[in-house]
């Protein structure tokens, strides 16, 4: 597979995956969706390494996305973290919790896949990824996530997948 096609492949597995995290944000039950949004990004490092004919470690892949997505700002955690609890209020505790959760989920999603595709494009494996060398690109890659999801939340679905 030449360079452009697996890129694009990537790409699309990407989007895949961030619609299937932030469906596990909407999961209502508190703590669920979060367990939920960890399988799914394993999923998908775990696509991704196939694709680029990479060994794939799920304990490697759970430590470096929990070293990422730990290392995010603390609001951005925290405010995943409140979401998912939030979904304990009824009614509407429960809707904004969803909404937040679901956003949080797509970007952290977004970011990882965005990471790791540009990792392996450079011929690295879960051996050679060091988490410290891009947590500035995750963060940057997790505000243009937000973006993109935030984007398609509000209504403009059709805006936000094209420019994924």
């Amino acid at each position: 597979m030449e360079q452009a096609e697996r890129l694009a492949s990537a790409s699309n597995l990407n989007k895949k995956y961030v619609i299937g995290s932030m469906v596990a944000g909407l999961i209502p039950l508190p703590v669920v969706d979060l367990v939920a949004l960890t399988g799914i990004q394993l999923k998908m490092l775990h696509s991704l390494a196939k694709l680029y004919d990479t060994p794939f470690s799920k304990d490697l892949g759970k430590s470096i996305t929990g070293s990422l997505v730990g290392g995010l700002i603390p609001v951005g955690v925290t405010r995943a973290s409140a979401g998912s609890l939030a979904k304990f209020i009824p009614i509407g505790g429960t809707a904004t919790g969803m909404i937040t959760t679901s956003v949080f989920a797509g970007a952290t999603t977004y970011a990882l896949g965005k990471v790791f595709i540009q990792h392996f494009e450079s011929g690295g494996t879960f051996l050679t990824f060091d988490p410290n060398k891009v947590k500035e690109h995750f963060q940057a890659q997790f505000e243009k996530g937000q973006e993109k999801v935030t984007t398609t939340v509000q209504g403009e679905p059709q805006a936000a997948a094209a420019a994924a």
